[in-house]
């Protein structure tokens, strides 16, 4: 039978291990690691022009939620996303001469590229719970029996892993061709790539409008 504390133990450092979680999560933030911008673009903003989306990503599912969150950001800067042809690609900065025929095509004034991809995995290992018990003495007459300590250490769940993503994102002049400006952007580690994604966006168009591009 396990000892009369095993379950309250087990609750309490499961409970510790959660606080502690969600207090390291609340300390990370999406932010923007790095950035360049062509001092030949300053003050040129993209409000009220066009503006080819293209994201890359491994998996379709991010490719798609890249897009849609970038086109969404873009629209709130005050410009008109359009959203290319599945099979465009970013490309080397500042684009590739397909991705540039293909905005020229749609009227676009510059290409906005993310390359999404996911950048550190984090493994929270399971917490562990560990008893000791002490000398026990059982005297009796002349004899006298003495127990010696006891740990006992189980863990409690299992770990789980998590990964952050990253985006390195490129706006490229369609006229000329010339990378306008770029930044580097990185979401904390969680469970909701959703919401990465959709942070990665915002900070880095903010980023961009803060540049005098939007």
């Amino acid at each position: 039978m396990a000892p009369s504390g095993w379950f309250s133990a087990r609750a309490l450092a499961a409970a510790a291990a959660t606080a502690a979680a969600l207090a390291s999560a609340g300390c990370a933030t999406t932010r923007v690691e790095a950035q360049w911008a062509d001092p030949q673009f300053a003050g040129k903003s993209l409000r009220g022009e066009k503006v080819l989306v293209v994201c890359e990503a491994n998996e379709v599912v991010i490719r798609r939620i890249c897009e849609d969150r970038v086109a969404a950001q873009v629209t709130a800067s005050g410009a008109t996303p359009v959203i290319g042809p599945v099979d465009l690609t970013v490309g080397p900065p500042p684009a590739n001469d397909r991705t540039l025929a293909a905005a020229r095509g749609a009227g676009a004034k510059a290409i906005l590229g993310s390359t999404i991809a996911p950048e550190i995995t984090v493994v929270n290992p399971p917490p562990s719970v560990s008893f000791g018990f002490g000398g026990i003495g059982f005297g009796g007459g002349s004899r006298t029996a003495t127990g010696a300590g006891v740990g006992v250490g189980m863990p409690v769940g299992a770990g789980q892993a998590s990964q952050g993503y990253g985006a390195n994102v490129v706006l490229t002049d369609v006229a000329t061709g010339r990378l306008m400006w770029t930044s580097k952007v990185s979401a904390p580690a969680s469970g909701d790539v959703n919401t990465q994604v959709a942070d990665l966006a915002r900070v880095a168009v903010e980023a961009a409008q803060k540049a005098g591009l939007f």
